[in-house]
């Protein structure tokens, strides 16, 4: 098992992503500088071999994959950005002008998803990449992070310890048969 690893790649910038405002469903392109981001990912992964390479569904994810040499990512509905429902395109700044200190690592998203129903989702995606030695996914800044803390065997919200900046990449292995993390951020 020690030899087992997911790494993670957060999608180049958006103009939402810029502005702080929660996107799972708007299917946003990159930002030109996005894609400039994207295509400098492919110097740090190419010498790289992965067993299995997946994209969340959204555009920015799977442009993402393209430039950074991945475009034949198989597309896996599990790596969706969690849903923000009644949320979406707002910024945390305007959700919390009607629920003070609201996060969605602490607080429901009207309409939107659980965090058990993100763990379900993404649950599946672990049990994906530890049946192979190298997996890469291209996702979001929520789902990985969600991703990441359910590697660890965390809850969901255990996600909210660990930044994402976009167009970055992260691993998460094991070291004596414990998950860890690898590189964070990077």
């Amino acid at each position: 098992m020690d030899d087992v690893e997911l790494w993670l790649v957060r999608h180049g910038p958006t103009e939402w992503s810029e502005a702080g405002r929660h996107t799972s469903v708007t299917d946003l392109p990159l930002l030109p500088s996005g894609e400039d981001r994207a295509r400098a990912l492919a110097g740090r992964l190419a010498p790289q071999r992965f067993d299995l390479v997946l994209s969340s569904p959204r555009r920015r994810a799977r442009r993402t994959a393209e430039l950074a040499g991945f475009a034949e990512a198989e597309v896996d509905p599990d790596l969706a950005e969690w849903s923000y429902g009644e949320y979406e395109g707002l910024t945390t700044a305007q959700i919390r002008e009607q629920v003070p200190g609201w996060t969605i690592w602490t607080h429901p998203a009207p309409g939107g998803e659980s965090d058990v129903e993100v763990a379900a989702r993404l649950d599946r995606v672990v049990r994906r990449a530890r049946g192979v030695r190298r997996t890469l996914v291209f996702a979001h800044g929520h789902s990985l992070r969600a991703l990441a803390a359910r590697w660890l065997g965390l809850p969901v919200g255990d996600g909210r310890l660990l930044r994402l900046d976009t167009a970055t990449v992260s691993a998460l292995g094991f070291e004596r048969e414990t998950a860890v993390v690898l590189r964070w951020n990077a």
